[in-house]
């Protein structure tokens, strides 16, 4: 990922396709027309010299004289009519495919992301639902309270009674 593209350096399409960095951006420069800037950008020296410290230490003759060209994906897909070998066009089906899979994973992902918000919302209107039912089953499940039933007939209170005791 490059400028919040996902792009191909040139060298690593020059290795692809079985041919020199150099020879593969004179190939790219001889038909420029076809390289708009959303198809292929040079690099900036920053860039460079932080893919170059990913990469770590170059071996002696991987050096950047040039600043790199990266490659989106209409990019590679225009090199295969720049580069007309058998390679070159067994090597862009390769690539057009794994671009495909990397979109696929993508949206895969994406919809996964989708599925489990939604399911995590679906989840918290079911835990207040859940918390009523278990509640519910409590009270089924608790011995009643017994009910106090008036008794039925005559009732003297202690006090009425105490009073007429004492009367007598």
């Amino acid at each position: 990922m490059i400028r919040r593209h996902k792009v191909m350096l040139d060298r690593d399409l020059a290795a692809l396709y079985g041919v020199e960095t150099k020879n593969l951006n004179k190939a790219v420069r001889r038909n420029i027309d076809r390289f708009p800037l959303d198809f292929m950008f040079q690099l900036t020296k920053e860039a460079a010299e932080s893919l170059r410290f990913q990469f770590g230490t170059l071996k002696r003759g991987q050096h950047f004289k040039y600043l790199p060209y990266a490659f989106t994906e209409q990019g590679v897909a225009m090199l295969s009519s720049v580069l007309r070998s058998k390679q070159a066009v067994q090597v862009n089906v390769a690539i057009m495919r794994a671009f495909i899979r990397l979109r696929e994973t993508l949206a895969l992902h994406k919809e996964l992301a989708r599925k489990l918000a939604d399911l995590e919302q679906k989840i918290e209107g079911h835990d207040v639902a859940i918390r009523s039912l278990f509640e519910a089953i409590r009270q089924l499940m608790a011995p009643p309270v017994p009910e106090v039933k008036p008794q039925i007939g005559f009732h003297v209170k202690e006090d009425a009674v105490r009073y007429r005791t004492k009367r007598r």
